[in-house]
């Protein structure tokens, strides 16, 4: 088991639990960071960002700490297998 932390992307759960810096849940993953939604529409915001928020343990976690994971396995295979560091 690799020690980050793992993120199902598609779960409701998960959504609540790991939000954008600002506590959006429409966040999605893209080239290596992360793209909030709702920061996007904002005029005074960018909608990328490199950190999630994790709700539960109060933490910011870089990309390179959680594991993305999907129904079909990882999201990004290069960063998100199981044991990659």
């Amino acid at each position: 088991m690799s020690g980050k932390e793992a993120v199902r992307i598609e779960s409701r759960s998960d959504r609540w639990r790991f939000v954008c810096p600002r506590g959006h849940r429409d966040w999605e993953p893209t080239n290596h960071h992360f793209w909030c939604a709702a920061c996007a529409r904002r005029d005074d915001v960018d909608g990328v960002f490199y950190k999630l928020h994790d709700r539960r343990d109060d933490r910011l976690l870089e990309r390179e700490q959680v594991r993305l994971v999907t129904p079909y396995g990882p999201y990004d295979p290069e960063i998100d297998r199981e044991g990659s560091t």
